[in-house]
């Protein structure tokens, strides 16, 4: 018969063992997931930087993707997960308007950023049949036609559809939304003429667009940029769209905000080293990415001020399904 002497020095036992156990971290292989569908902008960036973090961490990480709900089925499984550090979640920048989308009440204010990575650059691409040659051309379609022209989406509070919304601000037209669980798929849909157009990552849509697979109608950027130097800035044809600038996706890994200290900071260690690899760097930055390498209160800042500028153009624009203030998110 178990004594509830004994019970206590057993309870006792175990909660002293705790921060040993963590300095032994990781003692066994972590499970990350993937927010997005295989082929997609953050199902890359996951995979190309996670050999460089398994390699300092000294244990395997397996991905899965778990992409549904514009990202909300992946944060609400890492979310339920134990806070042991042996979780991670390699997201985007979808759930920071979760809140105000009316899709979860779960964003990054759940969870502690290990690093985020990069952020993107977003791009207007096109399938090569459509008549377009500018981003102009194609607004000036759906004002002629509205509903008609199909675009690509990732879903509520994704970059199509956080890009569409800000134009339309700027300049009201009207497309028929398609959606497809990652920019993967939405880029195979585009390319076999099931979607006409789609705002997308660069990192997502880089190699399709080398290879002529695909056309690009605008960057979204005050600025050209080097790596595809004959494509004007968005703000060319529409500069009142320089006050959402700059903007874009970003990548990140988080692991849920209770894990014990000393595998979070194990877990910074690992992916800074990871994130400044010299050959993912050159790879990130080929594709349009501006590195960030930041994580902890620097990230916090990064993610807040990012929630508060999309969130509230999002409300301001009608879009958004409730009101930044329901959530204490300041005025940018």
């Amino acid at each position: 018969m178990i004594t509830r002497r004994l019970l206590g020095a057993f309870f006792a036992a175990a909660i002293a063992s705790g921060p040993a156990l963590a300095q032994n971290y990781p003692d066994r292989e972590l499970t990350g997931i993937i927010m997005w569908g295989a082929g997609g902008a953050t199902d890359v960036v996951a995979r190309a930087i996670t050999p460089s973090a398994e390699k300092a961490l000294g244990q395997a990480i397996v991905l899965q993707n778990r992409p549904g709900g514009v990202g909300a089925i992946s944060t609400a499984y890492v979310n339920s997960q134990p806070a042991d550090g042996y979780t991670l979640l390699y997201g985007a920048e979808n759930p920071q308007i979760h809140k105000v989308m009316g899709l979860s009440q779960i964003d990054y204010k759940d969870f502690f950023p290990v690093n985020v990575i990069a952020r993107g650059i977003a791009v207007v691409v096109a399938n090569n049949n459509t008549p377009w040659s500018s981003l102009k051309e194609l607004v000036e379609d759906a004002q002629k036609r509205p509903g008609a022209i199909k675009m690509g989406s990732t879903g509520p509070g994704g970059v199509a559809h956080v890009v569409n919304t800000m134009l339309s601000n700027v300049t009201p037209f009207r497309v028929a939304s398609i959606p497809f669980d990652g920019e993967g798929p939405g880029i195979t849909a585009l390319q076999g003429g099931h979607v006409d157009y789609m705002p997308v990552g660069l990192s997502a849509a880089a190699e399709h667009i080398k290879a002529g697979r695909v056309k690009v109608l605008a960057v979204v950027n005050a600025d050209s940029l080097e790596t595809l130097p004959n494509v004007p800035p968005i703000t060319r044809d529409f500069p009142q769209f320089a006050k959402f600038l700059p903007w874009g996706p970003f990548y990140g890994v988080f692991v849920k905000k209770g894990a014990p200290e000393a595998a979070k900071a194990k877990l910074v260690e690992a992916f800074k080293q990871a994130a400044g690899n010299e050959q993912f760097t050159k790879m990130m930055v080929d594709r349009g990415n501006v590195m960030m390498n930041i994580s902890g209160e620097e990230a916090d800042d990064f993610l807040a001020k990012y929630q508060a500028v999309t969130s509230w153009t999002l409300h301001e624009a009608g879009a958004a399904k409730k009101s930044p203030e329901e959530f204490q998110i300041p005025r940018p």
